[in-house]
């Protein structure tokens, strides 16, 4: 009986205009069995995502030419759902909260370990989706405040209207309202929503929570749903 056919490695597309940084970040991708290409600057990395359909980019936001804000609005405007992770600059929060409010995945800060770079990059590869932390189904409704959640089409309704919400938004947003007002610890919801494993902290956490709050709360600045539970992490009261 002939084996089965081998899996295809997972195409990853980085997009890096720092030829060393670029370099590195291959081999260490590609020794863990990942196929990567690279482009310098950011129209042929547009072009290369365009074409290619990676399965995944790393993105870079500070390139010559077209900057990574501007390849990731071209390609979410586009209809493309690649996978983000974009590199940001130490201390710049503005571009990070930015990134994900054009629809990035997760971002790593430079300078960054190349362990905790892997860890992102194989969590956003995981397929299953957070598991539903009961017996039965997945209700189709499921409601806070003003904000409805419609799990079937992944839709978010606040006052009626729809919200634009990132796919990794979305899924901390119902992480949260399936533990029905219980607190949820960074590392859990580090675990869940994004597959890292509890040694890998990161403050993305606490900037996608910033980002729903900013989204579905009348005050964001003092939130009435989605609560900071002191030194231990958050939950969401209905």
């Amino acid at each position: 009986m002939n084996a089965p056919p081998l899996p295809l490695p997972k195409r990853i597309l980085l997009i890096e205009d720092n030829a060393d940084l670029a370099y590195g970040l291959r081999n260490n991708l590609e020794i863990e069995g990942y196929h990567v290409e690279v482009a310098g600057d950011g129209a042929k990395g547009l072009t290369r995502a365009r074409v290619a359909k990676p399965d995944l980019v790393i993105l870079d936001l500070m390139l010559p030419g077209m900057d990574g804000f501007r390849v990731l609005r071209t390609l979410r405007a586009d209809g493309h759902v690649i996978p983000v992770l974009i590199l940001t600059a130490r201390g710049e929060e503005a571009d990070k909260v930015r990134g994900l409010r054009l629809g990035a995945d997760d971002y790593v800060t430079k300078p960054f370990g190349v362990l905790e770079l892997l860890a992102r990059v194989e969590a956003l590869f995981r397929r299953a989706s957070p598991r539903h932390n009961g017996d039965g189904p997945e209700p189709a409704s499921l409601r806070f405040g003003d904000t409805e959640v419609l799990t079937p089409s992944r839709t978010v309704l606040r006052r009626g209207e729809a919200v634009l919400l990132t796919p990794k938004e979305y899924d901390l947003l119902v992480a949260l309202l399936r533990r029905n007002g219980a607190c949820a610890t960074r590392v859990e919801l580090l675990t869940e929503v994004w597959g890292y494993s509890a040694e890998v902290m990161s403050r993305t956490v606490d900037t996608h929570i910033a980002e729903l709050r900013r989204k579905l709360e009348q005050d964001p600045a003092n939130p009435r749903h989605i609560v900071t539970v002191r030194k231990t992490g958050y939950r969401l009261d209905r």
